[in-house]
């Protein structure tokens, strides 16, 4: 029950996170009208600074609020984190304005990490060390989950009822996290002799930064195709916009499987789960590119890639929980501000192909770059674990 209550938590974060990229256009069409009726495209892009205010989000509040909180209680923790971000998200249903709601974005992101830095080392400890990737690999099947049935279905609200209603979805699915979280995760302490600066000793291990990195590069890919999932299908493939919804439970529902298939495998082996796992997302990648003229085959493309695309997450993120030490909570929780980086970088990369002239599948074939970067990344920091360990003997 305690892992089903952080996987609910982390369905709220996963729909609240991907749905944004569904609904830019009713956001610009309600929030910036004038704009939009102008000049559309201007106003999309424009709405489109909120998921990069949502991923800054989540790069700021990982590391600081995981840093200020490893001294507390490790239940009363992720009871407070979900309250704010069940707060966060009803300020975003209420917001009059695009600024406003460009704050509301930013709030909700900066619990992002922290939460599942927490719910990582929490599902660790219930399960054991032999099991710490399917413990890691159940509380983010959760956001996984919300890729095939939240943010399809909440795109689907959004554009036949108002961006608004996915929100006020969002907000009742942290309701029912925060109730059972309340209820079910075990009581535990905290680390009382540690200090906010002291957390921040974790910058000082090489292998984190390495770490670091290589999750941001290596899931770039993911997000250079992910922010354009939309354009991808109507515009590269020619498909009708009610056919975006189904890319998304594709996907998902590719993501879901990922994630499992990852938990087991990184329980086995973290080094070959993040080496080969970032190899095949290039090879999904090209698939996506290659596929990207016949809307049928596109959705069956980005089913396979968002399967292999998850394999390496739980690798990446016990990864970061071996090479932080002592530093486990803001350690795990820097994996999210890696992976956020990520979705901006991705994101923003994605953009800049497509507007110097590209074309709509140009991210599809960044994403091989960005892919095959993180595993030459991946490479020589294992490289340089070896070293270490032969220097050492």
């Amino acid at each position: 029950m305690a892992l089903l209550s952080m996987a609910i938590g982390a369905f709220g974060i996963g729909m609240t996170e991907f749905v944004s990229m569904g609904l830019l256009p009713g956001v610009a069409n309600d929030l910036l009208h004038d704009l939009f009726v102008t000049r559309q495209e201007d106003a999309i892009a424009k709405a489109g600074i909120l998921i990069s205010l949502y991923a800054l989000g989540v790069v700021i509040g990982a590391p600081t609020i995981a840093a200020f909180v490893a001294r507390f209680p490790r239940h009363r923790v992720m009871v407070i984190l979900v309250a704010a971000l069940l707060v966060a998200n009803v300020l975003t249903v209420v917001a009059p304005t695009f600024e406003t709601m460009a704050a509301t974005r930013f709030l909700s992101g900066l619990p992002h990490g922290a939460f599942f830095g927490m719910s990582t080392v929490i599902a660790s400890e219930i399960l054991g060390p032999s099991r710490r990737g399917w413990g890691v690999a159940m509380v983010m099947s959760g956001l996984t989950v919300a890729n095939v049935v939240g943010v399809p279905g909440g795109t689907f609200l959004g554009q036949y009822f108002g961006w608004r209603a996915a929100y006020v979805v969002v907000a009742v699915v942290f309701v029912l996290a925060l109730i059972m979280c309340g209820l079910f995760i075990p009581r535990s302490g905290g680390g009382s002799g540690r200090s906010f600066l002291a957390e921040f000793g974790v910058f000082r291990i090489p292998q984190v930064w390495m770490t670091l990195l290589l999750g941001a590069v290596g899931f770039g890919a993911f997000f250079s195709i992910y922010s354009y999932i939309s354009t991808l299908m109507t515009e590269a493939a020619g498909g009708p916009e009610w056919a975006v919804p189904i890319a998304l439970m594709s996907i998902g529902l590719g993501m879901v499987v990922g994630n499992i298939l990852g938990g087991r495998l990184a329980d086995l082996s973290v080094s070959k789960t993040i080496v080969i796992g970032l190899t095949l997302v290039g090879f999904a990648s090209g698939l996506v590119a290659v596929a990207s003229s016949w809307p049928i085959p596109l959705a069956v493309a980005l089913f396979v890639f968002g399967a292999l695309s998850q394999t390496a997450v739980p690798g990446i993120q016990l990864r970061l929980l071996d090479v932080a030490g002592e530093y486990q909570a803001i350690g795990a929780a820097l994996n999210h501000s890696a992976l956020n980086i990520g979705n901006s970088a991705g994101a923003a990369l994605g953009g800049v192909v497509i507007a110097a002239g590209l074309g709509y599948a140009a991210p599809a074939w960044l994403g091989i770059l960005l892919s095959f970067a993180g595993v030459g990344i991946a490479l020589l920091s294992f490289a340089m674990d070896r070293r270490r360990v032969a220097v050492a003997v």
